[in-house]
């Protein structure tokens, strides 16, 4: 690479509104051997979304997790899968919080194919010390859930 080359960025997504928007393309390594996205890749690509929403949002995941605090764990999962996708789509990953509590954080997940809904999730993450016990998450930080719930990051 040459000295001085600017890398273009990753894709973060964008807000609209309170709804984060993260596309998602399919390659051939997330498919299995009938075409299809590998329904674990389905995880892969709502997690990269809530984390790209989060950084969008100034909540630093990594300076909380490096100084010692702690970082989120998913405490619970509920996933329905409606539709395959398969090579070559373009999806996009809808975020969206639906709850904020001192330690925890609910977020509802959709990914489509265009209009067609493909696999609906909802999580809750905990904020979690390094021992591994829910503790309240980092000042400010619930201030920024709230103000992607209104519509306001």
């Amino acid at each position: 690479m040459r000295v001085g080359v600017t890398l273009p960025a990753p894709p973060s997504g964008r807000f609209d509104g309170p709804r984060h928007l993260f596309p998602v393309r399919i390659y051939f390594e997330d498919t299995d051997l009938s075409g299809v996205v590998y329904h674990a890749n389905y995880l892969r690509y709502m997690e990269r979304a809530r984390s790209d929403m989060l950084r969008l949002a100034g909540i630093d995941q990594r300076s909380a997790q490096e100084a010692g605090e702690g970082a989120w764990a998913v405490t619970d999962l509920q996933l329905r899968y409606r539709q395959p996708a398969r090579l070559d789509d373009v999806l996009m990953v809808e975020s969206h919080v639906t709850a904020v509590r001192g330690a925890s954080v609910d977020i509802a997940q959709i990914i489509r194919r265009d209009a067609i809904v493909l696999t609906e999730g909802h999580i809750t993450a905990a904020f979690v010390s390094p021992e591994g016990r829910a503790r309240r998450q980092p000042a400010g930080w619930a201030d920024a859930f709230h103000a992607i719930m209104n519509g306001v990051s």
